[in-house]
């Protein structure tokens, strides 16, 4: 296994991240449990989850499940990373109540007491603001971490869905009171969708941020879908955003491109889409949502990948990025 630095900080992580979204509502907690074992024991030691992982009535779940994999022993917990995130509200559907969602002080301290008791454990390495909130002031955000981190009960902070003002935002305001403010943003980021090097990726290599794609597949538009699909595998790619994007012909021409052009050199789309994250400026690591122990091994072979130049150059062609800012939207 490849580590690499979380952003500007000491912590050492593996280069793909385990997401645990699917723990729970689509994986069940033994089928869970023997994937983190399988993750664990390949080395992979970056976990990431969020309390409303579960959904609906089952909100918290996932990190329960996580929780009771951690009460196993083992030194389970001391070898992981682990990350969470907060924002959304708690309460179950239709019992919303205020100030039970977002990044007040009070919120935060209520959701990482939550949090740390379905996890079964008393400290969080990376604890993330799942979205921007724009009615809490950072001063308020930093002071509630800022004891947080005092207590022991968090290591370091992390952003996700935030636009490139709102991190040197974060972070001007943190270094004025000391602190040391955001270390990662999580963001959506793949071949399709590349909007964050405009100026997302470009705020979190300025202020030390390591990035941690989501939807690295894009909901496995880049996973191989169109093959799948004539072959009646699609399963979930077939489905919601995937057939959506599909019935696009300009986007379903281009997945067709992408398809053939790794055919041709023998490489799996999934394997390869995770293996050009790796290759990106900045990125730590993409997050992989493995359903059951197959789809991790195939993850897991993207570390081995060597693209080469001209397959990269040949990608860019497919699926060509903004370009750097601000030359991308001005001259």
């Amino acid at each position: 296994m490849e580590y690499t630095q979380l952003g500007r900080t000491g912590l050492k992580v593996s280069r793909l991240v385990l997401g645990t979204m699917n723990f729970g509502p689509q994986t069940d907690e033994v089928d869970s449990h023997a994937i983190m074992d399988a993750a664990l024991d390949t080395g992979l030691n970056f976990f990431d989850t969020a309390n409303v992982y579960g959904w609906g009535e089952n909100k918290g779940r996932t990190e329960e499940i996580i929780g009771t994999w951690f009460a196993q022993g083992g030194q389970r917990r001391d070898k992981v990373v682990l990350a969470t995130k907060m924002y959304g509200n708690m309460g179950a559907d239709g019992e919303a109540w205020p100030n039970h969602d977002k990044l007040s002080a009070v919120n935060i301290r209520r959701s990482v007491d939550a949090s740390l008791k379905r996890l079964r454990t008393d400290y969080i390495d990376l604890y993330q603001f799942h979205h921007v909130d724009r009615n809490t002031p950072f001063e308020e955000i930093w002071q509630a971490i800022d004891v947080l981190v005092q207590q022991g009960k968090i290591l370091y902070a992390g952003s996700s869905n935030f636009a490139g003002y709102k991190i040197a935002q974060a972070n001007e305001l943190a270094a004025r009171r000391g602190s040391l403010g955001l270390v990662s943003e999580q963001c959506i980021y793949n071949l399709i969708e590349r909007r964050a090097e405009m100026e997302v990726i470009p705020a979190a290599q300025e202020y030390g941020l390591g990035v941690i794609p989501w939807s690295p597949l894009h909901g496995g538009l880049l996973g191989g879908v169109l093959k799948k699909e004539r072959e009646g595998t699609a399963g979930r790619s077939g489905s919601g955003r995937s057939a959506d994007a599909l019935k696009n012909a300009a986007q379903r021409e281009k997945i067709q491109a992408y398809e053939d052009l790794l055919d041709k050199h023998g490489l799996e789309p999934g394997e390869v889409g995770l293996a050009w994250l790796l290759t990106r400026p900045g990125v730590t690591g993409p997050i992989v949502g493995p359903r059951n122990r197959e789809q991790l091994d195939s993850a897991l072979r993207a570390l081995e990948l060597d693209l080469s130049a001209e397959l990269l150059a040949s990608l860019d062609e497919i699926f060509p990025g903004p370009g750097p800012s601000p030359e991308a939207f001005a001259w």
